[in-house]
């Protein structure tokens, strides 16, 4: 049975206004930018939506028949599936990089999207979807993932290399992140990648498509 997370305070909204803002991206469709200068460890946003199976997200799949890979899932592990298109909010438009300014962070089967550095106010946020599919990566599979980020880290697709790579992030968990997780850990139980398709329509996904299950590196 799909389920909504509960709700949790708004980590992108601070006491001197929004930190965060969706508009109009030059790497893809829309974007998440800071709306302030934002510090290193600092959680933006929690990844949310409805958390489901994947026979769910199989049942579901695909958002758009038009971009069967392009989706707003984002894996949790082997069981579970958060689809942002369902109660999600705009942490689902962060744009994918090959040299992030964020990490998704996962506690306790929740998402958090925490900056990995210092990010100035107007710039895009971004995090390395990281995404690994169990299969041989062909040209013609990376070519069904491509990546415009632009850095000169990149790889020219969202596939992670399946041997000698680590997702970004701090080797110890962003205080802010910890003190978040154990506030609600008395709420009900609840809760990737993504992919690209140019322009107008902009989709997220933790696993390509569900026909091609992908995991999540561990953090």
């Amino acid at each position: 049975m799909p389920r909504t997370a509960p709700p949790a305070a708004d980590p992108s909204a601070a006491r001197g206004g929004r930190r965060i803002q969706v508009r109009r991206s030059g790497v893809h469709g829309r974007g998440v930018f800071a709306a302030q200068d934002i510090a290193e460890g600092e959680v933006l946003a929690e990844y949310t939506g409805e958390v489901i199976s994947w026979q769910e997200a199989q049942d579901r799949h695909p958002h758009d028949p038009k971009q069967p890979n392009h989706t707003f899932y984002f894996h949790v592990d082997e069981d579970r599936v958060i689809d942002a298109k369902h109660g999600g909010n705009s942490s689902r438009w962060i744009n994918h990089s090959c040299a992030p300014n964020c990490y998704a962070d996962e506690r306790g089967g929740r998402i958090f999207i925490t900056a990995l550095r210092n990010i100035r106010a107007g710039e895009e946020l971004n995090y390395d979807y990281g995404l690994i599919i169990d299969e041989r990566y062909t040209p013609k599979l990376k070519a069904e993932y491509p990546c415009w980020c632009g850095s000169p880290q990149c790889r020219g697709t969202l596939l992670a290399p399946k041997r000698g790579w680590a997702p970004p992030g701090p080797s110890a968990p962003p205080r802010e992140a910890q003190t978040k997780v154990k506030a609600q850990a008395k709420a009900p139980p609840q809760p990737g990648r993504k992919a690209a398709a140019r322009p107008e329509t902009q989709t997220r996904a933790a696993a390509p498509a569900p026909q091609r299950k992908a995991r999540s590196p561990r953090r």
